[in-house]
């Protein structure tokens, strides 16, 4: 049997809306994208595919958020359901962007994006669309993801995708770029996954002086930057000094004194 029948069947079998379901839960299992009480944006949601599995990976304590052109039916389960509202609307458009974040009602922790281009046939045509609307959903993802959320979504390979990808890996801690077993055989398409949004006020490289107003647990000096904490190893409390940036992860950081160098 193809590949194709084989997630078709599978879907009808256990009940999802689309054989696309797959290609969400295999990112999932690779990624560990989504989690219990997580908030979820789904752009591109109809038929519902994605947005069942998301409603089940967030559980009862969570939301899934679904944006489509399209209307996108209830689900039939009303446990699952009730977890889930959706609109219709189009995401290149800054009318829909902006009801996505009246309804989030604030940061989320994921936005996935399956969204796709209506095909012409010509490729280069098709996949320069793909990509415009992987950088739809990335702008997005920019405006709604609180600190270390995380971010999927799909592009068709080709010109222009090493670039994007370069874009994500500046705002995440981590990019990883895949294509599920789930995606038809003859399919081009490609999934970042992107983990760890990156809300710092520092950036690796950085020079700037700090004052450390506190020592952690390991007796590295902290200094506080707008908020964000930056661990400066052979400080103590009261020391204003030269620093470097050398990490940075979704709500801390680490620096190196340059001032004695």
């Amino acid at each position: 049997m193809a590949r194709k029948d084989h997630y078709y069947n599978k879907a009808k079998q256990e009940g999802y809306r689309s054989r696309a379901a797959y290609k969400l839960k295999q990112l999932d299992d690779l990624e560990n994208v989504i989690s219990g009480g997580d908030t979820v944006v789904d752009l591109g949601a109809a038929p519902g595919g994605w947005l069942e599995v998301a409603a089940e990976k967030v559980g009862p304590r969570g939301q899934v958020i679904g944006v489509d052109l399209q209307r996108i039916k209830d689900l039939e389960e009303p446990s699952v359901n009730d977890r889930i509202e959706t609109l219709r609307g189009d995401m290149t458009e800054e009318r829909t962007r902006e009801r996505v974040t009246d309804a989030a009602g604030g940061t989320v922790d994921v936005v996935v994006s399956d969204m796709a281009p209506n095909m012409t046939g010509e490729y280069s045509l098709d996949q320069a669309r793909s990509l415009h609307l992987a950088r739809q959903a990335f702008e997005t993802a920019l405006e709604l993801l609180d600190s270390g959320g995380n971010f999927v979504a799909k592009v068709f390979d080709g010109p222009d995708v090493d670039e994007f990808r370069a874009e994500v890996e500046e705002e995440f801690q981590y990019v990883r770029a895949t294509t599920p077993k789930a995606s038809r055989k003859e399919s081009s398409e490609l999934f970042l996954i992107a983990k760890g949004r990156l809300t710092a006020p520092v950036s690796e490289g950085d020079e700037l002086e700090v004052e450390i107003v506190d020592v952690g647990n390991e007796g590295d000096g902290i200094a506080s930057v707008d908020g964000f904490r930056l661990f400066v190893p052979s400080t103590e409390e009261g020391d204003v000094v030269e620093v470097r940036v050398e990490d940075v992860k979704p709500n801390f950081g680490f620096a190196e004194r340059i001032d004695d160098e």
